[in-house]
């Protein structure tokens, strides 16, 4: 009988990628309601999570020997000038009087913000190949299916698994507490996020990462079952949700991707779809047309036009505080009323400044990943590219119909992608510099040599 060798296990170096994944578990399965107990600002536990990230981006940025990538970024320059325009907003507003409600949310809003963007960053720089790259991506994946799962839970049966999330020690709930609302006769699922809303947007943004990895694994003839029920889930968990920013999100991604694919995957996704709407409408009835009526009736919807006269009480604000505005977090709903439009809310809170360098993160992340796509001739990385893209694309759309600041997950989960987008460039521009750059060969020494000069010979002249 002979016995099988065993091998000393190697260990491997945490790189990037693992941070990322583990910010991204807290991120997106801790519900959005847990907050650290005993500190005076509501921190969640993914926001410690990310400045720990921005301390290891900070520290691999001074050495060589970290695996941190150095040189230019587009991405992570856009970061920088939406992190510049947040201090200025900070500073500016913080020089006069505020309200103490107002100050400590401006602190809040200061303090999240900039764990976001430490996540985004460590992510452009600190994820360096490919497979990695697909690793974050993939449990991008599965932790908004299990957030699904957890929201179909609440649809169906109204049992409310987060409830018992709260009883981890060192935590704190604040807010409400109700996971689940209600609209027409159907349960509003929030799974782990802070609002139905914001469920149906993570759920949906999913959905195209889902949708490359189920195609690409059938593909390579590799199983892909589980990424099919992924994308099963998800599709759900964006129906359910009954959002219109969700349904606008998944519109914008089959814009954005079914030209892109093949003729023959194009008819089968369109007929996928076909299929999960007769089966909705038949488990489900009056589901359907519930959703068809929040887009029919928009015009009469008194949400919508709560929101509108929202815009209204607005422009006063805006014009005394044009280019900074009025400090990120300090137009409490409580107080003001709410804003379901961040591009306005940028406006508002961040003058025209923010705005445009909120405006500029999105298509900083469509230009990296739409040029990652340019640069690649492998199709599985150019369909991981318009995925990339088109999630980010819904990310920037629904912005204009939903809070994205409002929301840690949602607005986390923006700079996850946008941060992968990034890193995704970054990665084809070196592989394209080290297929094109010439092989380079020691130069042998040249010999030395003198000679005298040749004669020098006039013409029009005798010996």
């Amino acid at each position: 009988m002979t016995r099988t060798p065993t091998y000393p296990r190697t260990l491997t170096r945490t790189d990037g990628a693992t941070l990322s994944v583990v910010y991204i578990a807290v991120l997106v399965l801790v519900p959005s309601r847990l907050v650290l107990a005993g500190i005076p600002l509501d921190i969640r536990p993914s926001m410690l999570l990310g400045f720990g990230l921005g301390m290891c981006w900070l520290c691999a940025q001074m050495v060589d020997n970290l695996g941190m990538a150095k040189g230019r970024s587009g991405v992570r320059t856009a970061i920088f000038l939406f992190a510049s325009s947040q201090i200025a907003t900070y500073g500016y507003v913080t020089l006069r009087h505020m309200p103490y409600e107002e100050l400590k949310s401006a602190d809040l809003s200061f303090v999240t913000i900039v764990s976001l963007m430490a996540a985004g960053l460590l992510i452009i720089d600190g994820v360096r190949t490919l497979d990695r790259l697909d690793k974050v991506l993939k449990f991008v994946v599965i932790a908004c299916t299990v957030m699904a799962v957890i929201g179909m839970t609440q649809f169906f049966t109204g049992f409310d698994l987060t409830k018992y999330m709260a009883m981890v020690p060192g935590l704190r709930s604040v807010g409400t507490g109700e996971a689940v609302l209600a609209r027409a006769a159907f349960r509003r699922p929030g799974g782990t996020a802070g609002h139905p809303i914001e469920f149906g947007v993570v759920c949906g943004l999913a959905v195209p990462l889902a949708a490359h990895y189920a195609f690409r694994a059938s593909k390579r003839k590799q199983p892909s079952r589980r990424w099919w029920f992924c994308v099963l889930m998800l599709a759900m968990g964006a129906v359910v949700s009954l959002s219109r920013s969700a349904i606008l999100g998944l519109l914008v991604a089959g814009i954005i991707l079914l030209p892109t694919w093949p003729a023959k995957q194009q008819l089968r996704t369109i007929i996928a779809a076909l299929g999960f709407l007769v089966v909705l409408r038949a488990f489900v009835p009056g589901l359907v047309g519930t959703l068809l009526s929040l887009f029919r009736n928009i015009s009469n919807d008194p949400s919508i036009q709560g929101r509108t006269d929202d815009y209204a009480s607005t422009e006063a604000t805006i014009e005394q505080n044009l280019w900074l505005g009025r400090g990120f977090g300090t137009y409490l709903p409580t107080r003001y009323g709410p804003i379901d439009n961040q591009y306005l809310g940028s406006l508002v809170e961040n003058g025209v400044v923010g705005m445009l360098a909120f405006l500029f993160l999105f298509l900083a992340g469509i230009y990296a990943a739409a040029a990652a796509r340019r640069m690649s001739t492998d199709p599985h990385v150019r369909d991981l590219c318009q995925s990339l893209l088109a999630c980010i694309a819904m990310l920037g759309v629904s912005s204009a119909t939903y809070d994205t600041f409002a929301f840690k997950i949602a607005s986390g989960l923006m700079f996850v992608l946008i941060g992968c987008a990034g890193a995704l460039l970054r990665m084809q521009k070196a592989a394209a510099a080290t297929m094109v750059a010439p092989p380079v060969f020691p130069s042998a020494p040249v010999p030395h040599t003198t000679t005298s000069p040749a004669p020098v010979v006039r013409e029009g002249t005798s010996s």
